[in-house]
């Protein structure tokens, strides 16, 4: 794709919540959805009532977040030894350096690479023990890391996967400031072949990525954010066609009077979750329809997790993406404190925004 130099502008004031409500917000919206991440619709009911799952207090115990925030976490903890490399004035390939953080999240999960991996050197995050549990890991993400083989654009592992694994962990590309959104695009898209090779996967991530980019960092509301990252998925050569109709269907049903869909109706219409493209679809429908009703960021954030998750498909992914999205938008403001105070290890997220922050604009 070419195009004009795009012009690079200072993120906004409130950059660090931004930056924290991202990252929580997907946390606290993949553990909602996590507790029913392999229930149907109607098994849903026969658990919470008619309504549903509607708060994270209706948990039966504690209640933990998945595979996707570590993930994230570790996403994070890539790009941050890539700018702790800028900032002593040497440079880094990003993808290595991604692909060495995931190889030591493989690591927490028990499972070896093959031989021809490298050994990745450790560092903070690796000891903190809430990211060594086993939390249903894609297939995709571990198969293609334990290959041993650093996956590619032009040599993919996992070729013909669409998971949603790259879509889930790629909130944090669009947490960089200072660079342009082609940069945080390219970023995403070369990360999700590491482990998915599908056109979609790539675009979906990339374009999620974007739209990150677009609220925590362009500062854009959440439909010019919407419409932004769809462009952005329209001009990219090979455009999936799957992906651009995951995209426009979730902006022209959430533009449309009447009730939002939910349930059945909104898996029919946007799928179940399971893919990376329809991941991406029912997360930001969800937040987009129920925008214009919301008094407040938290109403927002709830009114959204609640269509996010309660569906037959996989809830913990698109609960943690509308999780993301709101929080890129609203920042910290959107973040339930009940659900704050329920959050499993909340520190360790945090201390990892700080340290994204610091390394950024200073703060």
């Amino acid at each position: 794709m070419t195009s004009q130099p795009e012009t690079v502008n200072a993120p906004p004031s409130d950059f660090a919540s931004r930056v924290q409500g991202t990252l929580m917000g997907g946390a606290l919206g993949d553990t909602f959805g996590y507790l029913v991440e392999f229930d149907s619709l109607e098994a849903i009911h026969a658990k919470f009532g008619p309504a549903g799952l509607v708060d994270l207090s209706q948990a039966r115990g504690p209640v933990h977040f998945s595979d996707d925030t570590q993930m994230t976490l570790y996403t994070l903890d890539g790009l941050l030894e890539v700018l702790e490399w800028a900032n002593d004035g040497v440079g880094a390939d990003i993808n290595a350096c991604q692909w060495l953080a995931y190889l030591r999240w493989l690591k927490t999960q028990g499972i070896p690479a093959a031989g021809s991996a490298p050994e990745p050197q450790p560092r903070w995050i690796d000891r903190q023990s809430v990211l060594h549990h086993q939390r249903h890991p894609g297939n995709a993400c571990v198969t293609g890391l334990a290959s041993g083989h650093m996956g590619t654009v032009f040599r993919p592992v996992n070729p013909d996967s669409k998971g949603c694994g790259t879509v889930m962990r790629s909130a944090p590309y669009g947490l960089i400031p200072h660079v342009p959104t082609e940069a945080v695009y390219k970023m995403s898209s070369d990360a999700a072949s590491l482990t998915h090779g599908h056109p979609s996967a790539r675009q979906s991530s990339a374009a999620f990525s974007w739209l990150i980019h677009s609220l925590a960092v362009g500062g854009l509301g959440l439909r010019a954010a919407a419409e932004s990252a769809r462009a952005r998925a329209v001009a990219e050569p090979g455009a999936d066609a799957d992906l651009l109709a995951r995209l426009d269907a979730a902006l022209t049903l959430s533009a449309h009077d009447g009730d939002p869909l939910s349930g059945v109706p909104l898996t029919d219409a946007l799928g179940l979750g399971w893919v990376a493209e329809e991941a991406i679809a029912v997360a930001l429908y969800a937040v987009l329809v129920t925008a214009p009703s919301a008094v407040s960021p938290v109403e927002h954030f709830l009114a959204a997790m609640r269509l996010a998750v309660n569906h037959d498909g996989d809830s913990d992914s698109t609960g943690s993406i509308a999780g993301n999205i709101l929080g890129a938008f609203h920042g910290e403001a959107a973040l339930p404190d009940a659900w704050l105070r329920m959050c499993e290890d909340p520190q360790v997220i945090s201390r990892l925004g700080a340290q994204l922050i610091k390394l950024t604009v200073g703060d």
